[in-house]
């Protein structure tokens, strides 16, 4: 057996630094982590960059939607202020309304009175104070306050209830106006009819009744302007 070539396991290796197998090791040790760096550096920043913009963009985005919630809701307590104040003016109109009844029924009763002190008889007077004193509570029981309670509560049934009793205040208007020989010749309601009969006997009846004449004609113009345009009103609401 040659024991010469058999390797020295406690012989210690010589290693030469500036052999170019030494240095070759010691490129390849250095390099290695340089270029793994590298590779790592690259992969963590673009991901960075594009996380920051995403998350600008979202603030950006959440801001925009907070300013537009915003101005929705300083446009909509706009447009309530506004339909606020047109439905008080609507209000004040109907109120004039009423009023406007209540000074036509009134005069009724003084341009009878004046017509019974001319011997128009006594039933006219009665008749003429009965309509006074049913038609200006009616009137406000029935249409006014109902409108008031409409326009505070947006409720279809209280409108409809005003349509209603509304509509038959404008025809009792009208008739008025007229006032055709149905109830004691309709001497009792001063009306154009009423007052053309009046006026041949006595003058100044028929100017009283004239005047009547020209209020009930005012208050049924103005009863359907309020008409309509409480009905536009309505109608823009529903």
């Amino acid at each position: 057996m040659n024991r010469h070539q058999d390797p020295n396991p406690f012989e210690e290796e010589e290693v030469n630094p500036f052999s170019n197998g030494a240095g070759a090791a010691g490129s390849k040790s250095r390099t290695t982590p340089l270029s793994s760096g590298q590779r790592h550096d690259a992969t963590v920043d673009i991901p960075l960059d594009i996380t920051t913009d995403s998350k600008k963009k979202g603030q950006e985005l959440a801001a925009w939607e907070a300013d537009l919630k915003r101005r929705e809701k300083d446009i909509k307590r706009r447009e309530e202020a506004v339909a606020k104040v047109h439905a008080q003016r609507l209000q004040y109109l109907a109120f004039a309304s009423w009023l406007g009844i209540v000074l036509c029924l009134v005069f009724n009763v003084v341009a009878v009175i004046v017509c019974w002190i001319r011997g128009g008889g006594s039933k006219i007077f009665f008749l003429a104070v009965i309509y006074a004193l049913l038609g200006v509570p009616l009137s406000y029981v029935l249409w006014y306050r109902p409108l008031y309670r409409a326009m505070s509560t947006d409720s279809a049934l209280k409108f409809g209830w005003f349509f209603m009793f509304y509509l038959i205040h404008i025809v009792f208007c009208i008739f008025a106006a007229i006032a055709p020989p149905v109830v004691f010749h309709g001497k009792s309601l001063t009306g154009i009819l009423a007052a053309i009969d009046v006026f041949s006997d006595h003058v100044l009846v028929g100017i009283f009744y004239l005047v009547g004449f020209g209020l009930f004609c005012l208050e049924a113009l103005l009863s359907l302007w309020v008409l309509q345009k409480i009905y536009m009103y309505f109608r823009g609401h529903k």
